[in-house]
């Protein structure tokens, strides 16, 4: 056990002796607890960030001169951009068959806010076979280590609150008939919650509240948890990074991979057009010769509206949490055991044991939330890559119970993508009145990934009636 009286002079000299007030009243297994809690805590780091971020919340500052970066167009037409597609999209499937690349989902969420208690991954989200996010992902997964004859290793991370249900999860699932030894699960972070006087709160009489730490969490819990030292015995050298909560993202992508390493590049992200200029998603900006992503309640309204000649944003290009990170970048932002990245602030409602030991259940903000954002890291990469993708091919995110970015829509997204790559191979798909597709459809990462793939599969005589479901997948066996 910690030592009691070490840890009372601690918390005395940062003012934060309010977290032993209930120490004798707890069993010894929780005094045992709260002591490791808190002896967890760097607590002269701690005291600084909450001088800096919740006793005196940081104002942004914007650089006078921003400016848009480059990005390589979702279908380009000039012959040395399709010239340099095609060398990269080469040069990713080979890096995939020398074992090069490994996935990594950030999925350390739950599903509280779409009406499901569990680990968001978890969540069922096809039209048909009625998939989980982890299935759909595990069979993107699955199937490029097929594709290209080569294992491709699977970093999962989870949090606290989910981590034993995740692991549960996979194990009855038989890891979606990936080797186990492909699956490998690490924790995030977590930090204290802090109240708005700058006092660490409590959860539970032996328990402080803690937060996760963001998904820029996600790099010093790839160090902390041997993800590194794995990649490395592996040979792994790329990593694709992805959310959880985007069913339509391409998690093995040669072409981004191909580019990404062309350039020689430490950090890459994919893009998409915004639908407007106050659409809520990061804006990539050009900062100082960086790549910089400026969230979208920072960005000015006159930049955001800027427009050039042709009428399109000079700002367009909008950030969705899609990434390539170079191993040896992560190594080099973590090599000290603590993470480069800024922290941000965010205000929020935390349940709290007050001083004279009520439970107390706020109606408004009551603590700040620290967490770090996995895009800034960005411009501490010396070279990077920007792709734009397609909306319609590869993000629609399940965020909400209703409305934009719920399930609806995204079930909505799949069956109208999957349209367009049956359509695209010469498949008859009928349609209602108002064109919406009349036929659900669902298409296996097994048997395809993209338009291209699916058209050297599937019949395309095949006939598809008003009202049928058809589900695409390899025979089994």
């Amino acid at each position: 056990m910690p030592d009691l009286h070490a840890i009372r002079k601690t918390l005395d000299s940062y003012g934060q002796s309010h977290l032993l007030a209930f120490y004798d009243e707890l069993s010894p297994a929780q005094q045992e607890a709260l002591l490791g809690q808190i002896a967890a805590i760097d607590f002269d780091s701690l005291s600084g960030l909450i001088e800096q971020y919740v006793l005196n919340a940081p104002r942004v500052e914007l650089p006078a001169d921003i400016q848009p970066p480059e990005i390589i167009p979702a279908k380009p037409t000039d012959p040395d951009d399709l010239a340099r597609v095609e060398l990269a999209r080469k040069r990713g499937a080979e890096l995939i068959a020398d074992g090069k690349l490994a996935a990594f989902v950030v999925a350390g969420g739950q599903g509280t806010r779409l009406g499901y208690e569990g680990p968001k991954g978890c969540l069922e989200v096809t039209p048909i076979a009625k998939k989980t996010l982890f299935h759909v992902f595990a069979e993107q997964i699955l199937a490029a280590g097929r594709r290209f004859r080569s294992p491709i290793p699977w970093y999962v991370m989870t949090s606290p609150i989910n981590d034993v249900a995740t692991r549960a999860f996979f194990r009855q699932h038989n890891n979606f008939h990936l080797p186990a030894q492909d699956v490998f699960f690490l924790q995030q972070g977590t930090m204290p919650a802090i109240g708005l006087d700058g006092r660490i709160l409590l959860a539970d009489k032996g328990m402080i509240a803690t937060n996760p730490n963001g998904h820029g969490g996600c790099l010093p819990a790839l160090r902390d948890s041997g993800a590194l030292d794995d990649m490395a015995r592996r040979g792994v050298e790329l990593i694709s990074y992805f959310q959880v909560d985007n069913p339509l993202v391409k998690a093995i992508d040669p072409l981004f991979i191909g580019l990404h390493d062309l350039a020689d590049a430490d950090m890459s992200a994919k893009a998409l057009a915004k639908r407007d200029p106050m659409e809520k998603l990061g804006n990539f900006c050009l900062v100082d010769g960086k790549v910089t992503v400026i969230e979208y309640s920072d960005m000015p309204e006159r930049l955001a509206r800027l427009a050039g000649p042709d009428g399109r944003l000079k700002f367009s290009a909008g950030s969705i949490a899609i990434h390539l990170l170079s191993r040896k970048f992560v190594q080099r932002l973590t090599e000290t055991g603590k993470c480069r990245l800024p922290f941000h602030r965010a205000e929020k409602i935390v349940p709290h044991i007050s001083t004279d030991g009520q439970r107390i259940k706020p109606d408004q903000p009551n603590a700040v939330k620290l967490e770090m954002f996995v895009f800034d890291a960005m411009p501490l990469a010396e070279r990077t890559v920007i792709l734009e993708t397609l909306r319609s091919e590869e993000f629609s995110p399940i965020k909400n119970d209703s409305g934009p970015d719920s399930i609806a829509t995204c079930l909505h997204d799949q069956v109208r993508r999957a349209a367009q790559w049956l359509q695209a191979a010469g498949v008859a798909v009928p349609r209602d009145a108002d064109g919406q597709v009349a036929v659900a459809l669902e298409i296996s990462p097994l048997l395809a990934d993209s338009a291209e793939q699916l058209a050297d599969v599937v019949d395309p005589h095949i006939k598809l009636e008003v009202g049928q479901s058809v589900y695409l997948a390899p025979p089994p066996g």
